[in-house]
């Protein structure tokens, strides 16, 4: 009765940890959108649903192509879902960044559910809006390739930073309590793929760190060679 008591407050704890986080989320990219996105709306009414919901729905199905990587866990996968986030962010501001980055994985748990506990859902949504939000709000402040840039060098930064510490302080631990697992058995997961991986923060320094820095990159590379093109493509209303 003791362990059910236990894993009942632990369950709930993570649901009312993820709804402080989701709200708090959303506030600051209505916040970053009043400061930094400039003159009218691109999209409004139905088109604005229209594109987030396109964009959500191409990284929902992107979440279900993942790649496993040689320095990191098996439960460590990388996808270029934060791709049309990103894009979508580009054109219709933070807001919308955010809610296509919560739709997709509201699809993607639809579509295929979760395997880890909800943990790795919950940590997709949080790491890829430390990516899409400071990229998008840098770009907004001063449209041009530049702030394009170093809006993506700030947010493979910021997701790279903070999605490390996140993992080591709160994630990791998180998963292991709700599988049951003993830290030591997912660190030795890592150890197995790299010798230096030998606690909860060598594993975030070694495998989460340069997760987030490659997959930050790929999706920063991507999205300067598409945008442009899917503009003039996609949105023409705004020509």
């Amino acid at each position: 009765m003791g362990k059910l008591w236990n894993d009942v407050k632990g369950n709930v704890s993570f649901v009312l940890v993820c709804l402080l986080t989701f709200a708090a989320i959303f506030a600051l990219a209505k916040l970053f959108e009043k400061l930094f996105v400039k003159g009218r709306r691109k999209a409004k009414g139905a088109a604005y649903i229209a594109y987030v919901a396109m964009f959500s729905a191409i990284g929902g199905a992107l979440m279900l192509l993942e790649v496993p990587l040689f320095f990191a866990p098996s439960f460590y996968k990388m996808d270029l879902s934060e791709l049309p986030v990103l894009l979508c962010s580009f054109y219709l501001g933070p807001v919308a960044g955010v809610t296509a980055e919560f739709l997709k994985v509201f699809i993607k748990l639809l579509l295929k559910g979760t395997s880890t506990a909800f943990v790795g859902d919950y940590a997709n949504f949080v790491v890829g809006c430390c990516f899409v939000l400071p990229a998008s709000a840098i770009y907004h402040a001063h449209k041009s390739k530049r702030s394009a840039l170093l809006g993506m060098a700030a947010g493979t930064l910021a997701m790279a930073v903070f999605g490390s510490l996140f993992n080591a302080v709160y994630l990791i631990p998180r998963f292991a309590e709700l599988f049951g697992l003993p830290l030591e058995v997912i660190v030795g997961m890592g150890t197995k793929v790299n010798p230096r991986i030998v606690s909860v923060s060598t594993l975030a320094l070694y495998a989460v760190v340069p997760f987030n820095l490659l997959k930050g990159i790929c999706d920063s590379i991507l999205t300067f060679l598409l945008y442009k093109r899917l503009e003039k493509l996609l949105f023409k209303e705004d020509k």
